[in-house]
């Protein structure tokens, strides 16, 4: 029961990790830097496109409507856009939706050394360049693609125009965790400790390290927070119910990225919303795709 508990809050946590500053280039509120770059890719299926010499591992399905925007799934730490292909399944009734594997990550080449904010932007910006071109984008992103969508948006205002942060990673994740579980601690509690600090360091898949941030303004455009219900982190024994008070905290925290955010509980599901209950998860897609269109 414990290795099954550590599993579960490790996994969790792990894939829900902390950032700082996302940038990809230097776009500012008001201008389009890839208004030079080519036509948007039209093609529906996996195809492996380049990205700064990298082979990245890109999925896209459905058509984009007269004005709508390319939505954009980021899986969280430790996924692949394998485990989001029900959910954009889905999504592409409706919309243009397209996934792609991080660096390190799914079936997309490894990084050649240690990453951070600004390079994980630069590969995000690439992927934009080639599935979106000039359209606007939705950014939707799980756990710590939540993370990424969310410090990657403030600095690139001209392309996108909307976010839905499903059980995204607080901002202060880091600072969270070391509160709630002390240096002092024992047990299942500590190992979970030492094995979050050292993925926030930068030991997991895509060699990216991960530090607190603030949370930066997107300016006007429509924000979906969705937190989870089933609150799981209040297993971990000791250090659950602080842990656990920390992400609703956190979570609320990511409200302030916009003027018009919206906070929603699902309340069946753990931290996999749009597995647990991809209806909600949907439903705020749809709801922030259709508000850019209009």
């Amino acid at each position: 029961m414990i290795r099954k508990l550590r599993t579960l809050a490790v996994a969790a946590i792990c894939c829900a990790v902390a950032g700082a500053g996302l940038t990809g280039c230097d776009d500012d509120a008001g201008s389009f830097p890839f208004m030079n770059a080519h036509r948007a890719a039209t093609f529906t299926g996996t195809k492996k496109i380049e990205v700064a010499g990298k082979k990245v591992n890109v999925s896209c399905s459905g058509k984009r409507a007269d004005g709508g925007p390319v939505v954009v799934l980021l899986h969280g730490g430790g996924d692949g856009l394998d485990k989001m292909a029900a959910f954009q399944k889905t999504l592409a009734e409706k919309n243009r939706v397209c996934s792609y594997d991080r660096l390190g990550a799914g079936a997309s080449d490894k990084p050649d050394g240690p990453q951070d904010f600004g390079s994980t932007g630069k590969v995000l910006t690439g992927v934009l360049d080639e599935i979106a071109g000039d359209a606007p984008v939705v950014l939707a992103g799980h756990s710590m693609g939540g993370l990424i969508a969310a410090r990657y948006a403030p600095d690139h205002r001209g392309r996108v125009k909307g976010l839905v942060l499903m059980d995204a990673t607080p901002p202060t994740m880091l600072a969270d965790l070391t509160a709630a579980i002390p240096a002092s601690a024992k047990g299942p509690a500590a190992q979970l400790r030492a094995q979050n600090l050292a993925v926030f360091k930068g030991e997991n898949p895509e060699r990216l390290a991960m530090p607190d941030g603030k949370v930066r303004s997107v300016g006007n455009i429509p924000v979906e927070v969705i937190k989870h219900g089933k609150p799981y982190l209040a297993a971990v024994p000791g250090s659950g119910p602080r842990l656990e008070q920390s992400w609703t905290a956190g979570e609320r925290r990511w409200l302030a990225l916009s003027g018009r955010s919206r906070f929603t509980i699902a309340e069946k599901s753990g931290h996999y919303i749009y597995l647990e209950q991809p209806d909600v998860a949907v439903r705020a897609v749809e709801r922030v795709a259709a508000k850019v269109a209009s």
